[in-house]
């Protein structure tokens, strides 16, 4: 299995210039722990994960009380950018690794553990495509522990479903992730309640080639994505 056959489409994303109140709200509303940063033409520029803001709680007692230790750590303007920039652009991790859709799967995972991250974004043409995260690999490597196979066939599927729901299904399909091999359906992911769980389940079962669907959508918990 490649990174096209698992990763998640739909990416939501920020521009350089969004304010980090409305990444905030953004990684809330949608339950997810990062958004890339990408300009007018899909190019990624960083990524802001939850651990760059969370960063920024660090109370202004605990600032004073380390600040012999900031010196010798060799705080310098960067690190005060970071910490108290509004905008994307100033609080981003820069230059983050991308992946193009034919890696494979193993591939990618030694590339999360060698670098210690949660998750790489995918491009193609130098554009975001898709994102991996490691939940995303776990359910790729389920299919690939039962030596099913994934086809091209598979992959039509996959976009036909994955087109269905967002065309059709009200359903967010940043939220959701189908995995498709040997014509049988996984759904991972969360919606906002049964009638959408239900709603994306249909739309894999009448999709062409597919032989069966295994519904493993959940719910979205009370007051995420309310704000």
């Amino acid at each position: 299995m490649q990174a096209a056959d698992v990763m998640t489409q739909n990416v939501i994303t920020v521009s350089p210039d969004s304010e980090v109140s409305e990444i905030a709200t953004l990684l809330l509303e949608h339950g997810i722990s990062a958004v890339p940063v990408v300009d007018g033409g899909g190019k990624v520029l960083g990524i802001v994960s939850e651990g760059d803001l969370m960063g920024r709680v660090e109370n202004d007692a605990s600032r004073r009380k380390s600040w012999w230790l900031r010196l010798f750590a060799g705080q310098d303007a960067a690190d005060y950018v970071k910490s108290h920039g509004r905008r994307a652009s100033e609080v981003m991790t820069k230059d983050p690794i991308t992946i193009d859709e034919e890696m494979p799967l193993h591939k990618i995972s030694r590339l999360l553990e060698k670098y210690h991250i949660k998750r790489v974004p995918v491009v193609r043409d130098d554009k975001l495509v898709g994102i991996v995260s490691r939940s995303n690999l776990l359910r790729g490597f389920s299919v690939v522990a039962s030596e099913a196979s994934v086809t091209a066939d598979d992959r039509e599927i996959r976009e036909a479903i994955h087109k269905e729901v967002d065309e059709n299904t009200g359903v967010m399909v940043d939220r959701i992730n189908i995995i498709v091999s040997e014509g049988k359906v996984q759904l991972w992911g969360l919606v906002e309640n049964q009638q959408e769980k239900m709603a994306v389940q249909v739309a894999a079962e009448n999709t062409p080639g597919v032989t069966a669907v295994d519904n493993n959508l959940g719910f979205i918990p009370r007051g995420v994505g309310s704000l």
